[in-house]
């Protein structure tokens, strides 16, 4: 392997225009010689091969690497390699990743602002650094950028800061770079305001937003997007912000086909325990309109919380449930959720699910990945949970515990009958791998 390697990049410097190449049959011990120290000349590389290499190093070793000559210094700057940057800010009593070095900040916003395209923010939980992403935000005036990410690694980080000086950072952006096709903004102080500068500059752009736990955007602020947004294609939100007008938006002929529906259904205020509800022709015009959509819901509420979902038809593809549901929530999926494709349960209690399980598998047709933690099931109603759902299981991730053993199937056994209706090894799980 390494001697191709080698004959690889000897093939490349011999393509290079900066090296001669001698004539077979006539190469004297002095050309030779000088053939073998042309190849280890680095510095004649193809500007090409050099930037190729660079995309695959780290930052600071691309930094080192452009001091070797000045060919590598100018391949440094080129445009290409700075399409992409990601900035990390952490500070350093508070976090064990290490921070882009101000000085390096300082040279991307004042040579590479304008080649920026791909620009996301890794900040820990602390106010210092969700404040330091936003300064450098304000100052990408001239910038060309067409993702936007704010990654916090740790809460709370963004929603401790003050919002005036959130949303005037972020709106400088938004009115700067007219071809924002993808924004991450999640657990944010994004208000409506700014949502409606972001459409009056992009909204023949915008294609993907991802906006969950932003509790200063109402329904009205995110049905601005809907209408304006043409060509908008995925869509994450809180189920407080969905509403029948925005699903009708969406639902709109001049609309492209939504591809992907992200709703996280948490409680808004404590005690809370009574949600709105959307109405079937909704969901059903939304169908129609996108029939490929993916419809993706996780669940944090308590069982008393959630009495309001699942009375009607859904049309959740999706589900995971990061607390406890009861055996009567879970016994509607299988009449209410025809198109459940992934069902995820982290708790049940312990009421055993054997009857919820067998009816899901006989009435959601598309089901190709469960899994479960803290519940019980019998082996026997697994065993047959997976014979009605067959090879079509591609993903079953089953806690060992969760298996009760019964007159029938021993937790011994039940690994060969499952794996002969799935046609393949399988075998329970000792840690949750979702």
């Amino acid at each position: 392997m390494k001697r191709n390697r080698l004959s690889f990049m000897n093939k490349v410097l011999l393509s290079s225009p900066a090296v001669k190449q001698p004539r077979l049959g006539c190469c004297s011990p002095l050309s030779q010689a000088h053939m073998r120290a042309a190849r280890l000349d680095w510095g004649s590389l193809p500007h090409r091969v050099v930037l190729c290499v660079f995309q695959y190093l780290p930052l600071i070793d691309r930094a080192r690497a452009s001091s070797v000559c000045r060919r590598w210094n100018e391949v440094f700057h080129i445009p290409d390699l700075w399409r992409k940057f990601e900035f990390e800010l952490n500070q350093s009593a508070t976090s064990y990743f290490n921070s882009t070095h101000p000085d390096l900040i300082q040279q991307i916003i004042k040579k590479h602002a304008a080649h920026l395209q791909y620009v996301s923010f890794k900040v820990d939980s602390s106010t210092e650094s969700a404040e330091a992403a936003c300064g450098i935000l304000s100052q990408l005036v001239n910038c060309s950028t067409q993702t936007l990410g704010l990654i916090s690694t740790a809460k709370p980080s963004f929603m401790t800061m003050s919002k005036s000086h959130f949303v005037s950072a972020l709106t400088v952006l938004f009115v700067n770079s007219k071809s924002l096709s993808s924004i991450k903004i999640e657990d944010t102080p994004v208000d409506d305001p700014s949502l409606s500068i972001l459409v009056a500059n992009n909204s023949d752009t915008l294609r993907r937003l991802k906006m969950s736990s932003c509790p200063h955007v109402s329904s009205d602020g995110i049905l601005c997007v809907a209408d304006h947004c043409q060509g908008l294609r995925e869509l994450a939100l809180n189920y407080y912000m969905l509403s029948d007008e925005l699903l009708l938006a969406l639902s709109n002929e001049t609309h492209v086909n939504l591809e992907h529906l992200r709703i996280d259904v948490v409680s808004e205020n404590p005690g809370q325990i009574e949600f709105h509800s959307i109405k079937r022709q909704s969901w059903d015009a939304l169908i129609k309109h996108s029939p490929g959509v993916n419809v993706v819901m996780y669940f944090f509420l308590y069982e008393e919380e959630m009495e309001t979902f699942f009375k009607e038809e859904t049309p959740v593809t999706h589900l995971y449930f990061g607390r406890s549901v009861s055996k009567g929530i879970l016994g509607r999926l299988s009449l209410n959720c025809p198109r459940l494709v992934e069902l995820v349960v982290c708790a049940n209690g312990i009421q055993v699910i054997d009857n919820e399980l067998i009816c899901i598998a006989e009435h959601c047709k598309n089901l190709t990945a469960l899994g479960l933690s803290e519940c019980e099931v019998s082996c026997t109603a697994f065993i047959e949970f997976v014979r009605l759902c067959g090879r079509k299981l591609t993903h079953l991730s089953i806690m060992e515990d969760v298996l009760i053993p019964d007159d029938v199937c021993s937790l011994d056994e039940i690994h060969t009958e499952v794996s002969k209706y799935l046609g393949r090894i399988w075998f329970p799980d000792v840690m949750p791998v979702w």
